[in-house]
């Protein structure tokens, strides 16, 4: 058959050429598989035949044509029936055919289905999916908003169970921690969601813990890390977190031998909160000059020079700085190629930068409930991107105990290993 073509590679119905022969493709070569599907259905089950001689699993002819919505575009589908005679001994019914390629129930491939809570996770409303998808798949079936209704309830059902795993058996080496405040439409009060990473042996990063709460309060945190505790979890060799005071309070109630390490960007921007916006510029830099000094002794030395020089006009700022050196400088007892990792949330603020720009665009989630399936599905889904930290193999032997001067690993003198 001849099919007219517009100059713009266009049919009469404004779809494209290229389209409609993917399309048909696909069609075709849907219709040869089930056909094969059947056949070779029958043909195993040619033997089974009654007391008459009859075969009871034959061709029934076909059922109702319906739109199937795959990757190539919507396709009809006119899928063959089976008339099976054949009686289940346990349960006394007819047996079924049931098609491994087209299951009586399928409207759309699994890929769409992933496509769904991929729109939906990244900022798209479920009142968006029909127009946003129906031009380019060629049709809404199984576009409906009820489809992330129902994939909400089930990510719910994924958080439970992962909030209930054994992790004795992993060992998280560093953890950073951190919350997420988003707004709830249905609710006055912001949702707060409590989010622990960690470093396993191996140098990967994993999520550990995800809880809900109102705020960052020290008996929340401390909820979530007993439950870790509880579930096996060993205590981590050092914690990297802001300035909110209930982690804090939390890790040492909980796992008081694991060090802290304060991140050096909320430190940065509390710090400079404090001063002019006109000496903003040279004071952060001279903070730049602490946490990227080539050791310990330099950034002590550089916080002295800090103080000089701003103590004097801006002393809230300097005893900011001051107060927490300790926890801001700890990440100098750890390997040179970790520091990165260690003086600040990045790890963490990155992944929750994502879900903050989803419910920018969606105005926050509908409730409590959805936002933490939410979260917990974006962070999960990030997760795959996450790379190991620099040098894994001495993650194993920080957790060991090995001793580090000047980000260095220090051999043990031969005396003391004898």
């Amino acid at each position: 058959m001849l099919t007219v073509v517009n100059e713009d590679g266009t049919t009469p119905s404004d779809s494209s050429l290229l389209d409609e022969i993917v399309r048909e493709g696909a069609q075709r070569l849907l219709a040869t598989a089930l056909e094969a599907e059947v056949n070779a259905y029958i043909a195993e089950l040619a033997d089974e035949i009654d007391d008459e001689g009859r075969r009871l699993v034959v061709r029934n002819g076909y059922h109702q044509p319906r739109k199937v919505t795959t990757a190539a575009g919507a396709v009809d589908v006119k899928a063959p029936r089976v008339n099976d005679k054949r009686l289940d001994d346990a349960t006394g019914e007819r047996k079924r055919f049931s098609s491994a390629i087209l299951p009586p129930w399928c409207r759309r491939s699994p890929k769409i289905s992933e496509v769904l809570p991929l729109l939906y996770l990244h900022g798209l409303s479920s009142d968006d999916f029909v127009p946003a998808l129906e031009q380019f798949l060629g049709s809404a079936a199984g576009l409906s908003s009820a489809t992330v209704t129902r994939l909400t309830q089930q990510w719910q059902t994924d958080h439970a169970a992962f909030m209930d795993r054994d992790i004795a058996e992993v060992d998280y080496v560093y953890v950073w921690a951190d919350g997420i405040h988003l707004n709830v439409r249905l609710e006055e009060a912001k949702a707060c969601v409590l989010v622990l990473i960690g470093v396993r042996a191996d140098g990967s990063k994993e999520l550990v813990a995800l809880k809900d709460g109102y705020r960052e309060s020290g008996e929340l945190w401390a909820d979530l890390l007993r439950d870790c505790a509880r579930r096996g979890m060993r205590a981590p060799v050092l914690a990297v977190g802001d300035g909110a005071l209930g982690f804090w309070k939390a890790l040492a109630e909980v796992f008081p031998e694991t060090r802290e390490q304060r991140c050096w960007v909320h430190k940065t921007a509390n710090a400079l909160d404090s001063m002019p916006k006109s000496a903003q510029p040279g004071a952060k830099k001279a903070i730049q000059d602490i946490y990227n000094a080539e050791d310990r002794d330099h950034a002590a030395a550089a916080i002295k020079t800090f103080a000089q020089l701003y103590g004097a006009k801006f002393p809230k700022a300097v005893k900011k700085i001051t107060d927490d050196q300790k926890q801001l400088l700890a990440f100098y007892n750890f390997p040179a190629e970790h520091w990165i990792h260690l003086r600040t949330t990045n790890p963490i603020e990155s992944t929750i930068s994502t879900v903050r720009l989803r419910t920018k665009v969606t105005h926050g989630a509908g409730s409590r409930i959805a936002a933490l399936a939410m979260v917990f599905k974006l962070v999960e889904s990030a997760q795959a991107r996450w790379r190991a930290v620099n040098a894994p193999h001495l993650v194993a032997l920080v957790r060991a105990g090995a001793r580090f001067e000047r980000g260095c690993l220090v051999e043990r003198p031969e005396a003391a290993a004898a």
